[in-house]
């Protein structure tokens, strides 16, 4: 009985902690730069520098890794144009000190050499606070296969 309740408590603690550890995003400024990362996605804007981390890394959905170097030079010779980039849903958000954690799915459309495509993506972005402008840090994206 001892045991049992032991793991009781266990479970108790496990799930009250992890609980804990989710909020809401209620950081507008973080908001602003998730709505901005996209929409410097979307427009094409060489802004969005600003808001990336100097050692920042993607991880895309078709296998590419890239650090700030290549992601600017994939960029800037626009190798895939987006025609629009919506937000479906924040699923998870998780804050340890400056440093958040934001799970969301994307609708997105552009075209990659020539071709239209059109794309539902799960994301992991991990955000850091650097002088008061919460940046990117890290992106891994998944496709959402229909």
């Amino acid at each position: 009985m001892r045991r049992f309740l032991s793991l009781i408590f266990f479970f108790f603690l496990s799930f009250w902690n992890s609980q804990t550890t989710k909020i809401s995003l209620t950081e507008p400024k973080l908001t602003e730069s998730i709505q901005l990362l996209d929409q410097f996605m979307k427009d094409n804007d060489e802004r969005i520098v600003d808001i990336l981390c100097s050692d920042v890394s993607f991880g895309h959905s078709n296998g590419w890794v890239q650090n700030l170097g290549d992601f600017k030079e994939d960029f800037n010779s626009k190798k895939v144009t987006y025609k629009d980039i919506k937000q479906i849903e924040i699923s998870d958000i998780r804050k340890h000190k400056n440093i958040y954690s934001v799970r969301r799915k994307i609708n997105v459309s552009g075209t990659y050499k020539n071709n239209d495509f059109e794309i539902i993506l799960s994301l992991l972005e991990i955000w850091k606070k650097e002088k008061l402008v919460w940046k990117l840090w890290s992106r891994q994206s998944v496709e959402i296969k229909p």
